[in-house]
């Protein structure tokens, strides 16, 4: 993958062409080390409500699938399916979510970011309805890929907003507050399915996720205002938006940072997609119990995630921030295997439930840093260069979701593998595509 040429962590270089012909944003000389100088006051000043509609957007992927994850055994029950075709329905959305951005990202780069986001949520609202109705699995798995798709434009356009609004270290700043309000849904959602089926079957988790959709719709309509002006739009078409994903990809750094972040997304939905059949099935916890411990895991990830954003941005690098994050993933994923395979006897839920923990919560130092080290990257591209960074962490994990069943449901061992090989890939992505420490040399010097 050819390279385009060093560029400090916290420098805002764009390397996509802007549109119009004019050129590219620099960071002067004479400006603080830790970034551009503030953008006018009226641009930044993001009101409360604004910020709770990003992480609402945001939050919408895990609502999708956590409120689901308890419903997973009935739903087999129910549909008469093995386990593995049952967890197709959750690779199907996520399949949806990772095509569905590579579709509406570039459009909001053409049209603006509010008319895409409202179609995108109108669909989303009648597949989810739909999805309630579903009579076999197959016709489930349909509906839930169409809804994989069309919620893709809150996740999408979500971050092009942000990137729309912040640069430089204060945009890492406000993914980590992102993921305090979006963290909240892991929190709530397995809790609220869990409730649902005490009261209803899984279809009700599907009601309830309708009327999430369709107040979040008007939420949007109402007052996310449009963040991208008609000047910064991209006037060109298909060909364009592929040149400009082109001039991404061969970004060695971007590339670097899209892969680190994919692969350890992979490693959490190997977690998302496992955990119901291990808690329960083969530990013996109820919904209730699961839903407990989901919502624990996601505490911690939202408490480093905090720490990342409040504590260590601005007095620790991005990258080494980072870096400490995929180092504790990849150790908890191995402490995992040992476990799952029996190195250290049977260890019951505690142990396994204290790893899945630490696995989680590092989640916290590795997403936003990710997410904000690539977009520094770009600016008249938000829109493409999101999709690119959700695209390959969706597809991914698409791919890691039927693999953790593979070898039924009375084992852990696929989970912890399959963990433990995303962690290391994305360790590997990291230091050989990122390389962290050549780019402070060069920067310094």
């Amino acid at each position: 993958m050819p390279e385009t040429g060093p560029i400090s962590p916290a420098q805002t270089s764009e390397r996509i062409p802007s549109p119009r012909g004019r050129a590219p944003e620099r960071t002067p000389a004479s400006e603080p080390a830790h970034g551009p100088a503030p953008a006018p006051a009226a641009q930044r000043r993001v009101g409360m409500l604004v910020t709770l509609v990003l992480g609402g957007l945001t939050a919408l992927p895990p609502l999708s699938m956590d409120m689901y994850l308890p419903a997973l055994p009935e739903v087999t029950d129910a549909l008469h399916s093995p386990a593995a075709t049952v967890q197709l329905t959750l690779t199907a959305c996520l399949a949806g979510m990772a095509l569905g951005q590579l579709i509406v990202g570039p459009m909001s780069d053409r049209w603006g970011r509010r008319r895409p986001l409202l179609i995108g949520m109108v669909v989303y609202v009648l597949a989810t309805a739909i999805c309630a109705f579903a009579p076999t699995t197959e016709l489930l798995i349909g509906f839930r890929l169409l809804q994989g798709l069309a919620g893709a434009a809150g996740i999408v356009i979500a971050r092009a907003v942000v990137r729309d609004l912040y640069d430089g270290v204060e945009m890492a700043r406000f993914f980590s507050t992102l993921m305090l309000i979006s963290g909240v849904a892991p929190v709530i959602a397995p809790v609220i399915g869990g409730q649902v089926l005490r009261i209803t079957d899984w279809r009700g988790v599907f009601v309830v996720l309708t009327v999430i959709g369709l107040l979040l719709t008007l939420v949007v309509w109402r007052w996310l205002h449009e963040t991208l002006a008609p000047e910064d739009r991209h006037s060109g078409g298909l060909g364009e938006a592929l040149r400009t994903m082109r001039g991404l990809l061969a970004d060695r750094v971007f590339a670097g940072y899209m892969l680190t972040g994919g692969f350890a997304f992979a490693a959490l939905f190997a977690y998302i997609s496992a955990s119901p059949f291990v808690v329960q099935e083969i530990y013996g916890a109820s919904p209730q119990t699961f839903s407990l411990l989901f919502g624990l895991n996601s505490i911690g990830l939202i408490a480093v995630g905090q720490l990342n954003g409040k504590v260590l941005v601005g007095r620790v690098s991005l990258d080494k921030a980072l870096g400490v994050g995929l180092a504790i993933i990849m150790a908890a994923a191995l402490a995992l295997l040992l476990m799952a395979s029996g190195v250290f006897g049977d260890v019951g839920l505690a142990p396994v439930a204290a790893g899945l923990f630490v696995l989680m919560s590092a989640m916290g130092l590795a997403m936003p840093n990710t997410n904000a080290q690539a977009l520094m990257r770009t600016k008249y591209a938000a829109g493409s260069a999101s999709a690119l960074l959700g695209t390959s962490s969706f597809l991914v994990g698409a791919i890691a979701s039927p693999l953790v069943g593979i070898a039924g449901e009375h084992t852990a061992v696929p989970m912890a593998v399959v963990q433990l090989v995303c962690a290391v890939a994305a360790v590997g992505c990291f230091m050989g595509l990122c390389r962290p420490w050549q780019r402070t040399e060069e920067a310094a010097s």
